[in-house]
């Protein structure tokens, strides 16, 4: 299994308040960007895996809510989350 509970906790401590701290919007962001690199990496090798591209595009897309959420609120947390998972370039 790629992604374990410790894996979880440790992406939420260190984007997040805490590593029980699962509603923040940095970690959530955080935490799809490691699963969305994970299905891209799954469907490049597997290129008929519609279901996978599917939820793929859907998770891109809550990713990019919590993005937005994050730009209308507090433009700071955006930019400081942004450079530091390297989402723009």
């Amino acid at each position: 299994m790629y992604l374990t509970p410790e894996k979880k906790a440790e992406i939420f401590e260190k984007y997040g308040n805490s590593a029980t701290d699962t509603g923040s919007a940095e970690g959530q962001i955080a935490l799809f960007t490691y699963r969305i690199a994970h299905l891209t990496e799954h469907l490049k090798k597997n290129r008929k895996d519609f279901n996978t591209q599917r939820s793929l595009v859907k998770m891109v897309g809550k990713r990019r809510a919590l993005l937005d959420y994050l730009t209308k609120t507090d433009i700071l947390r955006y930019r400081a989350i942004v450079k530091e998972l390297g989402l723009r370039k």
